[in-house]
């Protein structure tokens, strides 16, 4: 006995493409609206000179502040502008270290060994974001 043909297939299998390219542009569709409800991710450089003491001592506790605040929502590169002083020159860095947000707007800049927490905090507006989420999470 031969099975029934769905209205929608032609001997082709259009029918089951069709189907395909709806479940495709559903689970696309789906990626997107879950992207768009997390929060930007940040951009971040930090340019130091080489390894001195304060370039060293804000490498590590810029490090600490995104494992600690950012998890993996961050992209971070260290331009050591001795090796690179053209790149120092385009962002326009006149002390180092000098930590730059690119993302999410506004830009920022923080000059020093980045140790002052609370500061740096405020600047790169994880405060308000923190507090933001935990009001919504009713805390």
């Amino acid at each position: 006995m031969a099975k029934p043909k769905n209205e929608n297939e032609n001997s082709n299998g259009e029918g089951r493409l069709k189907t395909k390219l709806r479940d495709a542009t559903g689970a696309f569709e789906d990626a997107i609206k879950g992207k768009a409800l997390k929060r930007a991710k940040y951009i971040l450089r930090l340019y130091v000179t080489g390894s001195s003491g304060k370039s060293l001592r804000a490498v590590h506790n810029l490090k600490k502040l995104c494992d600690e605040h950012l998890s993996n929502d961050y992209d971070l590169e260290v331009i050591d502008i001795y090796k690179d002083p053209e790149a120092a020159r385009e962002a326009q860095i006149i002390a180092a270290p000098t930590l730059v947000k690119k993302l999410p707007q506004p830009i920022r800049k923080f000059v020093g060994d980045l140790s002052n927490t609370q500061k740096i905090l405020v600047g790169l507006d994880i405060y308000q974001r923190q507090d933001l989420k935990d009001q919504l999470n009713g805390a």
